[in-house]
């Protein structure tokens, strides 16, 4: 097949030579391998959670506002202007003469009286 050298340091220089190439060669095919594989996917950064509706919430008289009104957390009527208040501030609030919103009526579930005529 081959003509190999018939002395015993030249066929021992061939296999030197023959285990460093195939130990080249098979490097090569790791990195190979490893150049293939897909990159790990990382997933989205998980959104920002909004910030918790308040239960109640105050509109200080202002313009446009002529009166202190007490709103629900919830309320579409209270626009960007309503701070957060704790229950009890906003039952004090409305016995010390705030107004009610009149779209959400936070005086029904804070167990208040309704507003005088």
């Amino acid at each position: 097949m081959y003509d190999l050298p018939p002395d015993l340091d030249r066929l021992r220089t061939l296999e030197t030579w023959l285990t460093l190439t195939l130990d080249r060669i098979r490097q090569q095919i790791k990195d190979v391998e490893q150049r293939q594989q897909p990159a790990p996917q990382t997933p989205p950064p998980a959104p920002t959670p909004r910030p918790r509706t308040p239960d109640w919430g105050i509109v200080q008289a202002g313009i446009g506002t002529p009166t202190t009104e007490i709103h629900r957390g919830d309320c579409w009527a209270a626009g960007k202007a309503l701070q957060p208040i704790s229950t009890e501030r906003a039952r004090a609030e409305l016995a010390s003469g705030a107004t009610p919103c009149d779209a959400c009526r936070p005086d029904r579930p804070l167990g208040m009286p309704p507003p005088g005529p």
